[in-house]
């Protein structure tokens, strides 16, 4: 909401595909752990080989956000745990509402 030059978009099939036909120059990506920089600069490499022309920036999260997976995040707010530490508040309310366990 606070970037009016940002907009979400979903789609199915190959991201550089996406990429192109929405004149995108740059992926960005975000890495909270080596394990998920190892994942993403497989799949940068590969990106690259189909579309050369497409840059992959990677972006690394507060340390308040590094800790922890989406699945577990999507756990705990699906139980009612306090999501505070682990996402912005945008995203709580929308987490523990959606998959509430009762």
């Amino acid at each position: 909401a606070p970037f009016p030059n940002v907009e979400i978009m979903s789609f199915h099939g190959l991201l550089v595909d996406f990429a192109k036909t929405h004149g995108a120059q740059c992926i960005v990506r975000g890495v909270r752990a080596f394990s998920d920089f190892e994942y993403e600069f497989q799949m940068a490499l590969m990106n690259r080989k189909l579309a050369p022309d497409l840059e992959t920036i990677f972006l690394m999260p507060k340390e308040k956000y590094s800790a922890g997976s989406s699945h577990l995040v999507r756990e705990i707010g699906g139980f009612g745990g306090d999501l505070h530490e682990l996402v912005p508040e945008p995203l709580r309310e929308r987490i523990s509402s959606g998959l509430r366990r009762d």
